[in-house]
Parts: C-alpha cells; sequence; structure tokens
C-alpha cells in the first residue's frame, strides 16, 4: 500500500511528496500537481513525467510506476511504457512552441527564424532530444563553451534563448527548480560578463554580405590564383584540398568532385557537388593544362602545387587585410545558419566534418543530394 491518500491528493502543500515505489507527487507553488517517476540510470538520478493529477489517477499512477520498475528490471527504457501523448516534452519541442507563441509578436519577421537557426547550430545537437527537467548545468555549459569567448555576441543570444525556452516548460510542466541557464547568481560566476569578454583570434572569416562583391572582382581575373580562390568559396573546401586538387578527382559530366581520404581531414573520401560556375571554372583552367604535368588542376609557373601564400594574396588584394582562406569556410558556415534553413547535419557534411562514432554508426548516407541543392543556393548567393 503506498504512502499517499486519494482524497488528500489536492490538498498536500508545495513540495514531493513520496508514495514509495519510486512514485512521487510534485506540488508547485502555484498548485498545479502532477506524478514523477524517479528512478536512476549509471547510478545518475533521473525523473519521468507521468502526467499531471487531472489526466492520471493515483491507482492509475500506481500501476504505471510498477510497470516502470519492471521495464528497468528487465533493461528497457520506462519511458517507452508512457503513450506519445503522455511522453515528456523535449527541449525542442518546447523551442519551437515558444517561438510560435512569440511570432506574431515580432516586428521582424525573420526573428522567429533566427531564433531556429541558432537553436539548430548551438543547441539542438547537446539537449534538442531532452527532456527540460533532465537538463542541467553542465549541459549548458557544454554548448556555452565553445563558442563564449569567439562568438560572444551569439553565445549570449543563445543563453538568453535557452534560458527563455527552459522557463517557458518548466511553467507548463509545473517543474519548482532553478534554471541552469540564468545568467546572474549562475553563469555569471563561470563565465565573464560579454561585454567585457575579449575575443579569441581565430581564422578571420569575410562576413557573408561582402562575399558577393568580392566574388565579382574575383571572375575578372585570369591568375591560377584567382580561380583557385573562386573554387574554395563556392565548395567551402580546405586551402589544400583545392591546392592539390587533381584532375582524375574531377567527373564533369556528373558535376562531382572526389576527394580522396588521404587529403580529408576527417580521413574519408569525400565527394563534393559541383555548381554550374565549378564547371566553367574547370572550362577555364583546362586550357593551361599541357603546363602542369603532375595532373595538378591548379599550379604555379614552375607546374608545382599552388602555395597557400599564393592564394592567401589574390584574396588579401581585393578584401581587408585579416581576411584568410579559412575563413571563406566559416563564411559559408555563417550564412547557412543564420540566412537558410537547411539541417545543421547537411551543413557540417558539406563541410567534411568529421561526425561521431554513434552517429557514424547511423548515418550510412552522405546527404549529397541534399548537398547539392545547398551548395547550389551557395553559389546562387555568391553571383547575386
Amino acid at each position: 500500500m503506498g504512502k499517499l491518500q486519494a482524497v488528500k491528493i489536492k490538498t498536500l502543500p508545495p513540495g514531493s511528496h513520496s508514495d514509495g515505489n519510486c512514485l512521487y507527487l510534485r506540488v508547485k507553488n502555484s498548485g498545479a500537481r502532477s506524478w514523477v517517476f524517479r528512478y536512476k540510470v549509471n547510478g545518475k538520478p533521473v525523473e519521468l513525467g507521468m502526467g499531471s493529477v487531472s489526466v492520471r489517477t493515483l491507482s492509475e499512477a500506481r500501476d504505471l510506476a510498477v510497470d516502470m520498475k519492471r521495464a528497468i528490471a528487465a533493461g528497457s527504457n520506462p519511458k517507452n511504457l508512457l503513450t506519445p501523448k503522455q511522453q515528456t516534452k523535449t527541449f525542442a519541442d518546447y523551442a519551437l512552441e515558444l517561438i510560435e507563441s512569440k511570432r506574431a509578436g515580432w516586428r521582424n519577421a525573420k526573428h522567429a527564424q533566427q531564433w531556429v537557426n541558432t537553436l539548430q547550430e548551438y543547441v539542438f545537437p547537446f539537449i534538442g532530444k531532452k527532456p527540460v527537467q533532465e537538463i542541467h548545468l553542465e549541459d549548458i555549459k557544454r554548448i556555452l563553451k565553445p563558442i563564449w569567448y569567439d562568438k560572444t555576441e551569439t553565445a549570449s543570444r543563445v543563453r538568453m534563448r535557452v534560458e527563455a525556452v527552459l522557463d517557458f516548460g518548466y511553467l507548463h510542466e509545473s517543474i519548482d527548480k532553478a534554471n541552469p541557464a540564468r545568467w546572474r547568481g549562475c553563469l555569471d560566476h563561470i563565465y565573464p560578463s560579454p561585454k567585457k569578454t575579449q575575443p579569441v583570434e581565430h581564422f578571420e572569416a569575410i562576413y557573408y554580405d561582402r562575399l558577393p562583391e568580392i566574388m565579382t572582382i574575383l571572375r575578372a581575373k585570369t591568375s591560377m590564383s584567382a580561380y583557385c580562390v573562386r573554387w574554395i568559396a563556392l565548395t567551402a573546401c580546405r586551402s589544400n584540398e583545392a591546392r592539390e586538387m587533381m584532375w582524375d578527382e574531377i567527373d564533369i559530366d556528373n558535376a562531382i568532385w572526389t576527394i580522396p581520404g588521404k587529403r580529408i581531414k576527417a580521413g574519408r573520401e569525400h565527394r563534393v557537388p559541383l555548381s554550374q560556375e565549378c564547371i566553367e571554372i574547370l572550362e577555364k583552367v583546362k586550357t593551361f593544362n599541357p603546363l602542369s604535368k603532375k595532373g595538378l588542376v591548379y599550379f604555379n609557373q614552375y607546374g608545382d602545387a599552388l602555395s597557400d601564400v599564393a592564394i592567401s594574396k589574390a584574396l588579401k588584394s581585393i578584401s581587408y587585410k585579416e581576411a584568410t582562406i579559412h575563413g571563406l569556410r566559416s563564411s559559408f558556415r555563417d550564412w547557412a545558419a543564420e540566412k537558410t534553413q537547411y539541417p545543421r547535419e547537411v551543413c557540417e557534411q558539406a563541410l567534411a566534418h568529421a561526425i561521431g562514432a554513434v552517429e557514424g554508426a547511423y548515418r550510412r548516407s552522405d546527404l549529397f543530394n541534399k548537398r547539392r541543392i545547398l551548395m547550389n543556393d551557395w553559389a546562387d548567393y555568391l553571383n547575386k
């Protein structure tokens, strides 16, 4: 027999009240009451929301708690016992609900998409699939640590948006806990104020708004270095991948460039979809091909691969001196995150970024067809 009595459920004071068998009644200061199943995974406490007392009686909650304990003993996830409507919503669910609820009040129609893009880029990969009650300070730190010092303004916006989504989720689930994304009294003890943060020096990107103008200037130039810079911008590849590119890696008929794994940072073969402008560059460069006996697409006066210094000079001669070739990749990534709705995994594949072992085990496709659409859109943007 449990400790709680059905007749007293509606009169118990705020707090967490145990019924035994891992079942608890949570009572908020607002009076909201819901059932919670508490258990441990690898020694760490986990809470699973079971719904409001208005939709599940004490007897039903007890029966479900028994079934959940049996599921755990059998090595199953107790969450699987909840129907889709009963399952706890994820952070991503609440984020999209919050955005929709605010959309009508935002003066700028693009504001909603900016929320979606920043959350998809910086937050969802870490906590998108987590229930809000299972998100802790360590999760927030994993989100902010990579961007707080070199993308401080973005990181500050991300933090505020995460805090807002968590508050929204807590309100709807009657969760009484301190928000781990709050600044005052929490993250202000971990990170310096955004106003006082000095950005870490990384590869200087050309802000993508300037790239169409730069590409126009480059199209008027016929040097190997200029062609190579355009190629890097259009394909978002790394400098060495373009400078060491061989003709036998190119399939012009199908507009595909296949980079061998030995020349890729991630160590695996990577297919790059080529836009029409890339094909046009190849046709122009091919007229110089007899000068190279090594099969290189881009080469210097001696028939050797272009140096990184040579193409860097070609870029800086028409841009600001701090701009770097590698920064072109950052410009592409910023454009994709801020101006498009392409999924994060498509953009990451376009950059040939390494993926985790678990994610890689499930992803058999290189998303090539989706990347072709993305890269054609990017080429169109650079040609606007």
